[in-house]
């Protein structure tokens, strides 16, 4: 049974409007993982958000501007996630391997690695996938591997970790896909300490 989205007259418009676009993405998210990106209708987003259709596209340009804010949301997530797994207090050595563990953990969100790495591509085009993932984990992970200057002087740093990246994103599939998750996750981390080098050493304390 759809929900409907009640207001309160002490809410401001701003807050109103939120509320709603919130409903929508939230509806359309479940929707498109459910049923798939070309065999969901905006009215069904609009029934499912407890709105009308007209609402929804004063929210929204049409269904692939809704299905871009869904993505868009969903890779602030994973960046949210990595950046809560890399405080500052640890190395940049230790912040990337830390990261990219949690990378492949916050993408098993249910419905996750369909939405950005199989429909999002089909939709919106690897341009503008690649420009979302510019902005949210994928940076992440160029400045992880600038501060542990990760081949510096000997390989073009923008190709690594365009490289890195796509090479996380297919082992998120091959966990999505149903491969061990522990096999999949220990491999990425051995390609990254390869990339990485030898960790330094420790000098003894006097």
């Amino acid at each position: 049974m759809p929900k409907t989205i009640a207001h309160s007259p002490s809410r401001t418009n701003r807050e109103r409007t939120e509320t709603t676009r919130l409903a929508l993405i939230d509806a359309a998210r479940a929707l498109f993982v459910s049923k798939g990106y070309g065999e969901t209708s905006t009215p069904e987003i609009a029934v499912a958000a407890g709105i009308t259709r007209g609402a929804l596209y004063h929210h929204f340009v049409d269904k692939r501007d809704l299905f871009r804010q869904v993505l868009v949301r969903e890779a602030e997530a994973v960046a949210a996630d990595i950046e809560a797994a890399a405080p500052r207090q640890l190395t940049p050595r230790e912040a990337l391997l830390e990261g990219s563990k949690a990378y492949l953990k916050t993408m098993t969100a249910p419905g996750r690695t369909r939405l950005l790495l199989i429909e999002g591509p089909a939709v919106l085009g690897l341009a503008e996938i690649m420009a979302i993932d510019q902005a949210t984990s994928a940076n992440s992970l160029r400045q992880g591997l600038e501060k542990a200057k990760v081949g510096k002087d000997e390989v073009s740093l923008d190709a690594l970790a365009r490289l890195l990246s796509a090479a996380f994103d297919r082992a998120a599939l091959e966990i999505d896909a149903g491969a061990n998750a522990e096999e999949v996750s220990s491999a990425m981390r051995w390609l990254l300490e390869k990339a990485l080098g030898p960790a330094p050493s420790r000098k003894a304390a006097p």
